[in-house]
């Protein structure tokens, strides 16, 4: 797995976990939506100031963000489409 999608991969599964959309988490992190988009689909070459950025948003070491999962780990479900009720 090379290093985009390997930075891609990981961006999903801690976005999801957490429960943030794309736009949530571009939004904390100061970059643009479809940004994110890209690179979790591993389009997008990251630089490091963006990769701080992201895993300052979502409160994880940059390290997180480049650890090669493994071999037989599933690629991460997206959120479930629409808004959340209002409570």
């Amino acid at each position: 797995m090379d290093a985009q999608t390997i930075i891609g991969w990981n961006l999903r599964r801690l976005r999801v976990a957490q429960g943030l959309s794309q736009e949530r988490l571009a939004l904390a992190a100061g970059i643009d939506r479809a940004y994110v988009g890209r690179v979790e689909r591993g389009s997008e070459n990251v630089t490091i100031s963006t990769l701080e950025a992201m895993a300052r948003a979502l409160a994880v070491p940059v390290a997180h963000l480049l650890v090669e999962p493994d071999g037989e780990a599933e690629r991460p479900a997206p959120l479930k489409a629409g808004r959340k009720p209002a409570h």
